[in-house]
């Protein structure tokens, strides 16, 4: 081979540190800054090398098993706030103790409004003699906190009816999380005793049926697919309430995509949707659960709004709490 040229070899002999590992040999082309006898080995062959690589790798999958855990107490630490300012209550700091309470639901969502009724109320109690100690505080934060989600509402149960088989829709925007809900309703319902049929109505996403498939098999239930990559989803649900209807299901349970509220023609295919399954059965759906990713905060108003004109959503599903997020917001949209 020419001079100029660059080449790769392989030498044979091997290092006493690492007999099976040849060492990788290049030579560069000769120039005139750069001698001819220019060689740079490869740090591979290095003693050692290995070993610093292993450790790292090892730090890496340490760090990262670490990060699983510590964000599933997120959740717990911001709620371990409230505990900490109500351990050592004591009436002469009721004041300073309620200003940072009010902070800390401020800052989990829930809004100045609610967040200063709640605090108001547990003022007086407090001052009229009502609360005396951290906990009673406590217990009456969480009455509060249950009754606002309760106001407007007479019954938090789903309201599955006694006409079968009873439809269940799951909307909301794109990965909130709709898929992994309805899988884990779909074993809820299936430990109650009741027969469960999937309809993959996620005609969009890559591979949402595959998703909704190893749900159906992990929970043992039956599943409705689409038959052709152009199917639309109301054709899906609408095939799976008849196949309910016909073999005697209790409930269907029916994916839809995921889409945002502010496209107009999407939100429109979902209304197209609820009536393809009204039509196959009277009343139906039964229930429309809004599916809501907890991180989104604030932001979850406008969502929970644009879909509860369109379809009229029935429930709530709050996703994503195992992280950071709060989800106080869901206390606004109920008396929105």
């Amino acid at each position: 081979m020419a001079a100029s040229t660059a080449h790769l070899s392989l030498l044979s002999k091997s290092s006493p540190s690492s007999p099976s590992l040849p060492h990788v040999l290049f030579t560069l082309p000769k120039t005139s800054s750069v001698p001819a006898n220019s060689r740079f080995r490869c740090s591979a062959g290095q003693t050692g090398f290995f070993t610093r690589l292993g450790r790292l790798l090892k730090e890496k999958a340490k760090s990262d098993v670490d990060k699983i855990f510590t964000g599933f107490s997120k959740t717990r630490d911001n709620l371990a706030v409230i505990d900490e300012l109500l351990l050592y209550w004591n009436l002469a700091d009721t004041d300073k103790v309620l200003d940072e309470l009010e902070e800390a639901l401020l800052v989990s969502d829930f809004g100045p409004r609610i967040t200063i009724k709640i605090v108001e109320s547990l003022r007086e109690d407090i001052l009229a003699g009502k609360l005396k100690s951290g906990n009673e505080i406590k217990d009456a934060l969480k009455k509060s906190v249950l009754e606002f989600l309760t106001k407007s509402a007479n019954k938090t149960e789903l309201q599955l009816g006694y006409r079968k088989p009873s439809v269940i829709m799951i909307v909301g925007v794109n990965g909130g999380g709709k898929t992994t809900s309805l899988g884990k309703l779909a074993y809820r319902l299936k430990k109650e005793g009741a027969k469960i049929l999937m309809a993959a109505g996620d005609t969009f996403r890559a591979a949402a049926s595959d998703q909704l498939e190893i749900w159906a098999e992990r929970t043992g239930c039956e599943i409705v697919v689409a038959e052709g990559d152009k199917a639309k989803a109301s054709s899906v649900l609408s095939q799976a309430v008849k196949r309910g209807k016909e073999q005697g299901f209790d409930v269907v349970l029916c994916d839809t995509s995921g889409r945002l509220h502010t496209n107009y023609s999407l939100m429109e295919e979902l209304i197209a949707c609820k009536k393809a399954v009204g039509k196959v059965v009277s009343g139906a759906p039964n229930e429309i659960l809004l599916v809501l990713d907890g991180t989104t905060g604030l932001n979850m108003l406008p969502q929970a709004r644009e879909f509860n004109e369109v379809v009229g959503i029935t429930g709530l599903v709050l996703t994503k709490l195992d992280g950071s997020a709060r989800g106080g917001c869901v206390v606004r949209f109920i008396l929105v």
